[in-house]
């Protein structure tokens, strides 16, 4: 069970990170509203159009990365924050330092990895 300090050390971290996302969100909003870019050119038009392209689809994994901090985040509040979902233990201290977000002991995620690679999924 984690401690009221070891709450608001993963609490800090995982609002910190939440706070992070958020605001590059916000740049890169305001940074592809602001583009006046005009390229006469074919070539420099599609690498933009690349380049935007890649920078949307970082925001929507970033996108889903918050809801799962907000998952977290309430975990930690109802208390079942750092219980494996799947086998009711402990997760250990350092796999969530590695991944806050994490719902599965390292035994439960292996595991799933597993079954995910035999189904090909």
């Amino acid at each position: 069970m984690l401690t009221e300090k070891k709450k608001a050390y993963f609490r800090n971290l995982l609002n910190q990170r939440l706070d992070d996302l958020l605001d590059e969100a916000l740049r890169t909003v305001s940074g592809m509203t602001d583009q006046g870019d005009n390229f006469p050119d074919p070539t420099d038009r599609a690498t933009m159009e690349s380049d935007r392209n890649f920078m949307l689809r970082i925001r929507d994994r970033e996108r889903k990365l918050i809801g799962k901090i907000k998952e977290a985040l309430e975990r930690i509040e109802n208390g079942t924050y750092g219980i494996c979902e799947e086998c009711g233990e402990e997760i250990a201290e350092g796999r969530l330092k590695a991944r806050p977000v994490t719902t599965l002991c390292i035994d439960c995620k292996t595991k799933q990895e597993k079954d995910e690679k035999l189904k090909g999924i």
